[in-house]
């Protein structure tokens, strides 16, 4: 597609002088450009508030707020989405060098000329564009994975329910060897729910589509609760899961409760699958100090995690080279919630000695 004449292409053009704006303005229209004009910066600001623009012409010096600054203020508001920026700029300007490290993403010298201004106008709309297409294709593909994994969470959801039915006897009774088939397909079942579903977490919080409802939450009694909920996982391993206590009182944390309790279910989940022998603890303290914060370590006497795998461990679709990873998508989840709670979480383990996992969290947001 040839962006060069689009009717379609939205610039501001933001110059204190009449007679630069007067002839940029005639330049551009003469192209097809769509053009709209601002006497100073904070005018420029106004109206990026109010409309949408494909690129911006800057004028460096102005009175009130020069070019620098409303450069600063474009990029720094997340609200504003992409827009490149040409400064235009005296000959004599030493530091155009100062816009472009703001964000700036060309300039031009004054007196423009005609066919380099269209050049560098033509050149940045390229590139708006390209980024515009790179964001739909992003978005259509979050959009598609969430579509696919909500829609794929219908049938699993119904065929675990009926092998339940099935296996308490609801079409009468099961062989031994029946039972035992339907015991495999239920866990695999459940397996692939399960990564449905974290699919489908992973997705909201990119998307932005994820609302934490924070309250507040008795982290203690939370552990506990993980920690009955995963012991039978645990015994069938011949794995201890040890709960470690040290604040007695009662100590409640702001945050959304649910994601926390997936968060501790797949850090301890992941260290019962890790481990074949010994015992897997949740350490729990309190940090006394007056911006007191809370940490829990998961700590297991599993095989260890190799530097190498550390650095990527929570990154999104980085699974380990163990035989018994996974997706590499619940790890990258429990940053995410974690991140979401303005806490951290970091690893520390060696091989064949086991590995830590820590996550602090501050107990007032």
């Amino acid at each position: 597609m040839n962006y060069s004449t689009s009717t379609s292409d939205k610039i501001l053009v933001v110059d204190d002088s009449p007679d630069n704006v007067f002839l940029i303005k005639t330049i551009l229209e003469e192209e097809g450009y769509e053009v709209n004009t601002a006497e100073n910066g904070y005018s420029a600001l106004k109206k990026l508030e109010e409309l949408t623009f494909d690129l911006i012409l800057l004028d460096l010096m102005m009175p009130g707020m020069d070019g620098y600054e409303v450069t600063k203020h474009i990029r720094g508001n997340t609200e504003i989405s992409f827009v490149p920026i040409l400064l235009i700029t005296a000959h004599d300007s030493p530091n155009v060098a100062h816009g472009l490290d703001l964000g700036a993403d060309d300039f031009i010298r004054k007196p423009v000329t005609v066919d380099e201004l269209l050049a560098r106008v033509r050149s940045l709309l390229r590139l708006k564009h390209s980024i515009d297409e790179r964001d739909e294709i992003a978005r259509q593909r979050e959009d598609f994975v969430s579509r696919l994994t909500h829609d794929l969470r219908t049938p699993l959801v119904a065929e675990e329910r009926m092998m339940m039915l099935l296996k308490e006897g609801a079409l009468g009774e099961l062989s031994p060897s029946m039972q035992e088939a339907l015991t495999i397909m239920a866990r695999s079942n459940s397996n692939l729910l399960a990564m449905v579903n974290t699919l489908l977490e992973v997705y909201r919080f990119e998307a932005g589509r994820k609302t934490l409802a924070f309250l507040p939450v008795e982290i203690q009694q939370l552990i506990k609760e993980v920690a009955s909920e995963l012991t039978p996982l645990g015994e069938e391993k011949g794995l201890e899961i040890k709960v470690d206590i040290e604040q007695a009182n009662p100590t409640k944390v702001m945050g959304d409760r649910l994601e926390l309790h997936r968060l501790l279910t797949n850090l301890v989940g992941n260290a019962i699958k890790f481990t074949d022998n010994g015992s897997v603890t949740i350490c729990f303290s309190v940090d006394s100090s007056d911006c007191g914060a809370i940490t829990i370590k998961i700590v297991d006497t599993g095989q260890g995690i190799s530097p190498e795998q550390q650095v990527t461990l929570f990154e999104r679709f980085r699974p380990g080279s163990h035989k018994r990873s996974g997706s590499g998508l619940g790890l990258y989840l429990s940053r995410r919630i974690v991140e979401a709670h303005q806490g951290t979480i970091e690893v520390n383990s060696q091989l064949a000695k086991g590995s830590i996992f820590t996550v602090t969290l501050p107990m007032k947001q």
